[in-house]
């Protein structure tokens, strides 16, 4: 049995205006869990006040821990390292910039009751048109690429068991394919619609472009991984002791 019952994880760099309004929308969201739970933030190397202002916040309320990478390292390795740190039975990811809704947390983690993953959809985006555009474009190339059907898997608000994460290594970019990766390790993986907010401080960290062709060799190297996964659970069984005795007493000669 796991201690932490949840595990809430959110890289963040350079969110210094956010961090007080997102702690408050957290402790709101959390307040009926009723178990223990812990917070975790990555710092992704800022260069404001983000990290003092955690701190901050960290001495207020002790459920929260702090990453911080001395140098940013980008989203994946933020992701990598909250995932890392978390030691709640269920794992919820999200961004550090408050569009993503901190009330939705409840309701992904219970429903791992069922799942092994629960990935949002964000309905209604609150976002510009060419980041909506190139977001529907990226996604429907991994799909045909990859064989796959995540709808939005740029949406860091998702939900895991936590034995999902272990033994997961990620590398640079992957973690828009994390669904991906964990179906083709055989866990059952869910889709739901999640609410989207506008950013209303701060700026966005990513450029449009520049992630969507940095994504094209992720996307083929994902590909090469699914077409050369070795998965044998259908065809596989182990033959204990027991087994064996049995088989040799079915061909015992005696003497």
């Amino acid at each position: 049995m796991y201690e932490i019952s949840l595990s809430v994880t959110i890289p963040v760099f350079n969110e210094a205006e956010n961090i007080s309004p997102l702690t408050e929308r957290l402790n709101t969201a959390l307040a009926g869990w009723g178990k223990p739970v812990e917070i975790v933030f990555i710092d992704d190397g800022s260069t404001d006040r983000t990290l003092d202002l955690l701190k901050e916040a960290q001495a207020r309320d002790p459920r929260i821990r702090i990453g911080h990478f001395r140098r940013n390292l980008g989203q994946t390795a933020a992701i990598a390292a909250g995932f890392r740190l978390a030691r709640g039975e269920a794992v919820v990811t999200l961004d550090g910039d408050l569009q993503n809704d901190p009330a939705e947390i409840p309701r992904l983690a219970a429903m791992l009751k069922e799942w092994d993953v629960v990935c949002g959809v964000r309905v209604e985006r609150r976002d510009g048109i060419v980041k909506r555009l190139s977001s529907r474009i990226a996604n429907g190339f991994r799909n045909w690429a990859t064989g796959d059907n995540i709808v939005d898997t740029g949406c860091t608000l998702k939900a895991f068991r936590r034995s999902c994460l272990e033994r997961l290594e990620l590398y640079n970019g992957m973690h828009r394919f994390l669904p991906t990766l964990l179906k083709m390790r055989g866990y059952r993986v869910t889709q739901v619609p999640v609410s989207h907010h506008p950013r209303l401080l701060g700026k966005t960290k990513y450029g449009t472009l520049g992630r969507l062709f940095k994504t094209l060799p992720d996307v083929w190297a994902v590909r090469w991984m699914k077409k050369n996964c070795i998965d044998f659970r259908n065809v596989f069984e182990v033959l204990e002791q027991a087994d064996a005795q049995e088989i040799m007493g079915e061909y015992k000669v005696d003497r």
